[in-house]
């Protein structure tokens, strides 16, 4: 599942949706409508700006190069992958 943003000023990255991140968001709304929604939102800012914003994000240096993370709740963080042309979201539950 792919979606395209397109804003002013900026280049635009299709955001890729990984199957292990698909599932995390239909976890988190069939259990917790406000961390879902919270999700959402913290998607849409990744894709108009993917280092900086709500959620604090924060480069994972252990991990793959331009891997980032955003904190979801205490316990959870959507980590996502940044290129050129897209950004893939690995996963939306756990803490790395």
């Amino acid at each position: 599942m792919a979606a395209q943003s397109s804003l002013s000023g900026l280049h635009p990255r299709d955001a890729v949706f990984h199957p292990e991140f698909q599932e995390d968001l239909i976890f988190w709304v069939e259990t917790d409508r406000k961390t879902a929604l919270r999700a959402f939102r913290l998607i849409e800012e990744i894709v108009r700006d993917p280092y900086s914003g709500i959620g604090k994000p924060e480069p994972l240096r252990y991990l793959a190069p331009n891997t980032w993370s955003r904190r979801l709740t205490q316990e959870h963080r959507i980590v996502y992958l940044v290129s050129d042309d897209r950004i893939d979201f690995l996963q939306a539950r756990y803490h790395y």
